[in-house]
């Protein structure tokens, strides 16, 4: 539901007329009788508009400048309703702080429309431009609300993987289109009570049904990678991956763009806030993360255990495979002086790898096989790997699966550039 109405009213067969005039698919409505469960309703839910009548046992001018103090961070439209048809009642409520007086007896249907038009203007006001879907802010009101309901939904986050390196081979225009495939996909597979907001420029909240939200995750996926291969040249679509351009990335891989979702089905009873909630949902996603294409990881309730999605740990240990003795020493020596965890040895069964792991193609290719064998294990889902090597085929080197191709000689500081730079993009 997009919009939370909060009526303010002592008089029950009034207010459960105005709730039927407002609710809808969209909308949902709360009542209460007195100013203690209204303020409480007000701290948990944080409405996006406050109905109050004159029959509650408070001066509205009052209210209206208590409400405003108390809501300063989301700023709720507070629309007062009275028996009074004085103008200098009106005009003295309206600059207390109220957006809107309406004398009683009301029209039923001036009333039903002056309502969808104030929260039609301030749902419109708080879209993003490019995918006109609810921003941060209804978000986090959207998750706040869910963690204070009875009933159980299953949240999902969606995110888009690699799009930064598909708008720097093919432009922001393409990448806002891409985006936008996505959403109307969604937006497809979603029922009529479903929700769905944007975080961020690549991750979207979903709050569904916990019994169809498996399925949908599912779909997404399947759809998403079905529709993804048009919006590739030829070229890459037959070369399975993106070469990145320019002096700063010449040379590095990029895989397609993809989707990982992370949801959470009858699962957050322990989670307090809406924060709490997005902090989850990023972990579970990272663990859905495979090799190649979308997938998706649910975190649902078991009969015995908790927490069954544990997030992976970050590390920054990197792996080194240099037959040069003393260019490994160099290389050691310099990573381990700018604060890196650095080892020779590599147990392929251990749970926990090194972030990044740098290769020397070596004799008759034998660095390019094992940088191929990596690449297709679990473990490794998540390293990158640099391949360093006097063959000065790129295109070779980066279809054995290396993230990047750095030809020999090369200078140490590019060698730590990038290492920085894939650490950084690993950590967060």
């Amino acid at each position: 539901m997009l919009s939370n109405v909060l009526i303010i009213d002592k008089r029950k067969e009034l207010s459960t007329k105005y709730k039927k005039c407002i609710e809808d698919e969209q909308t949902c409505v709360v009542i209460k009788a007195n100013l203690k469960d209204a303020l409480k309703e007000v701290q948990m839910a944080e409405p996006d508009m406050i109905l109050i009548s004159d029959s509650i046992d408070t001066n509205l001018g009052d209210f209206c400048r208590n409400i405003r103090a108390l809501t300063y961070n989301f700023r709720p439209i507070i629309i007062c309703l009275s028996k009074s048809a004085d103008t200098k009642d009106k005009i003295n409520i309206l600059e207390s702080g109220a957006d809107d007086f309406l004398s009683e007896p009301v029209n039923t249907d001036e009333f039903k429309t002056r309502i969808k038009a104030h929260l039609r203007r301030d749902i419109e006001s708080n879209l993003d431009n490019k995918t006109l879907l609810p921003n941060k802010k209804y978000v986090r009101k959207a998750l706040k609300r869910l963690l204070k309901h009875e009933n159980k939904y299953a949240v999902l986050m969606l995110g888009i993987e690699n799009l930064d390196n598909y708008k720097t081979v093919y432009s922001d225009v393409a990448g806002d289109k891409l985006i936008q495939t996505l959403v109307a996909i969604t937006k497809s597979a979603l029922d009529t009570n479903d929700f769905l907001g944007q975080l961020n420029e690549t991750n979207f909240i979903i709050i569904s049904n916990p019994y169809s939200a498996e399925k949908l995750a599912a779909f997404l996926t399947f759809a998403f990678d079905t529709v993804v291969p048009k919006f590739y040249s030829s070229t890459d679509a037959k070369r399975g991956y993106m070469l990145l351009k320019g002096d700063k990335m010449a040379g590095m891989r990029a895989n397609f763009v993809s989707i990982l979702i992370g949801g959470i089905i009858d699962n957050y009873e322990t989670i307090k806030t809406p924060e709490e909630l997005i902090e989850r949902l990023y972990s579970i996603k990272k663990t859905a993360k495979i090799p190649q294409g979308s997938n998706y990881a649910i975190d649902r309730l078991k009969l015995s255990g908790e927490n069954s999605i544990q997030p992976k740990e970050f590390n920054n240990r990197i792996f080194i495979k240099e037959p040069d003795e003393a260019l490994s020493l160099l290389l050691r020596t310099t990573l381990e002086l700018q604060g890196y965890d650095v080892t020779e040895e590599l147990d392929p069964d251990s749970a926990v790898q090194p972030e990044i792991l740098i290769i020397d193609s070596g004799e008759n290719m034998a660095g390019l096989k094992l940088c191929k064998e990596l690449k297709n294990q679990v473990n490794f889902v998540n390293s990158k790997i640099i391949v360093t090597t006097t063959e000065h085929n790129k295109t070779t080197v980066l279809n054995f699966g290396a993230d990047l191709y750095l030809p020999k000689p090369y200078e140490i500081s590019d060698l730590i550039r990038w290492v920085e730079y894939f650490m950084a993009n690993l950590k967060y």
